[in-house]
């Protein structure tokens, strides 16, 4: 898909904390915004995740990933072995 050019302003306290937070994150500001637009279209229209939510197989998936996170089970990696070198 074609990408467009977007300028937005926003407040410098909101500014200053996406900065940090795709910092901390790994990803774009491009990328955190794309996706909180996304999820506002899903929503309105109708194509909302409570249909992936509600899947009892993802639940049950979901709810083990975070007893492990919870419980200090979980094998962590560091990025350049998941992602390698950019």
């Amino acid at each position: 898909m074609s990408k467009t050019r977007l300028n937005i302003s926003l407040d410098q306290d909101l500014a200053d904390f996406v900065k940090v937070y795709v910092h901390e994150n790994r990803t774009t500001v491009a990328n955190v915004i794309t996706q909180f637009l996304l999820a506002l279209k899903r929503q309105a229209q109708g194509d909302s995740m409570e249909m992936i939510l509600s899947n009892p197989d993802f639940h049950k998936a979901l709810i083990d990933v975070q007893s492990r996170l919870r419980d200090g089970k979980a094998k962590w990696h560091p990025f350049e072995e998941v992602f390698g070198n950019r």
